[in-house]
């Protein structure tokens, strides 16, 4: 394992998004208390520590209903973490204009990406109010961060299909640099063909331990994606250590295992 890991996908949720109803099922799903959903940098930072991961990518939430977690709140968290966490903002879809300045503004300031979950907006990533997001990412630099596949709280898998939905966006901002994220099951041969047709396209592990990724991501880890996948976890709702477990089982080659852990994230968020 490399001295050094990158998790792609971490966040320090908020009394407002752990009380969000939708949570519910992540809470299910992981078997935790509401409680596990509200940890503190130091509290981030250990089990950071515990299974050796040097850096992680935080992100902020903002949806239809407000700002789950702001992106100063955000910023303060990775001020807080000596260099450890790195921000990803959130913007309000239905205030394109404020969202493009604001993209602006943070990429000025240290934040490292943009994510927006077409789930929680209920809307596809092709949809026009999305598209001044994308321009504004090109033009700051940053990378758009998304989730692809299935959706584990109550609201529609749909808008998780990569063909035609982000298909459209990829051939629509070629310059755009995408990070799907949660995998993409049930639809891997649409993750795929994306990895095949389009070289700004990537893909990371968070939600999932690895022991549990499907074979057939195993086997672009380890052959065409092996530049273009990368690891994460979705902290609080798993842990690093836990979402590394069954990593020698995947039997990747050294320098694979360092391409997955750390150096694709290093390169596509400029660490």
């Amino acid at each position: 394992m490399p001295d050094k890991i990158i998790d792609a996908w971490m966040q320090i949720p908020t009394p407002r998004m752990a009380d969000e109803p939708w949570m519910a099922t992540l809470l299910r799903w992981t078997g935790q208390t509401a409680d596990a959903l509200l940890p503190d940098v130091a509290a981030t930072i250990a089990a950071m520590d515990e299974a050796g991961v040097e850096t992680a990518l935080i992100s902020a939430w903002t949806g239809p209903t407000g700002v789950l977690i702001s992106n100063d709140e955000t910023a303060e968290n990775a001020d807080q973490s000596n260099g450890r966490l790195r921000p990803v903002l959130s913007v309000d879809l239905n205030d394109p204009m404020g969202a493009v300045r604001e993209i602006r503004r943070r990429a000025k300031g240290g934040f490292v990406g943009v994510r927006a979950l077409p789930w929680l907006w209920g809307l596809p990533p092709n949809d026009r109010r999305f598209y001044p997001i994308y321009a504004a990412c090109i033009d700051a630099g940053l990378p758009f961060c998304t989730q692809i596949g299935h959706t584990g709280p109550l609201r529609t898998s749909e808008y998780g299909r990569l063909i035609p939905y982000l298909e459209d966006v990829l051939l629509d901002f070629p310059e755009l640099v995408i990070v799907g994220g949660h995998v993409g099951f049930p639809w891997i041969n649409e993750v795929t063909t994306l990895l095949h047709k389009f070289p700004n396209f990537y893909v990371d592990t968070s939600a999932y331990v690895l022991h549990r990724l499907p074979p057939d991501l195993v086997q672009l880890i380890k052959s065409e994606g092996k530049t273009r996948i990368m690891f994460g976890t979705n902290w609080p709702m798993l842990s690093p250590e836990r979402c590394l477990t069954g990593l020698d089982a995947l039997k990747l080659e050294e320098k694979t295992t360092r391409l997955f852990l750390h150096d694709n994230a290093k390169r596509v968020f400029k660490l």
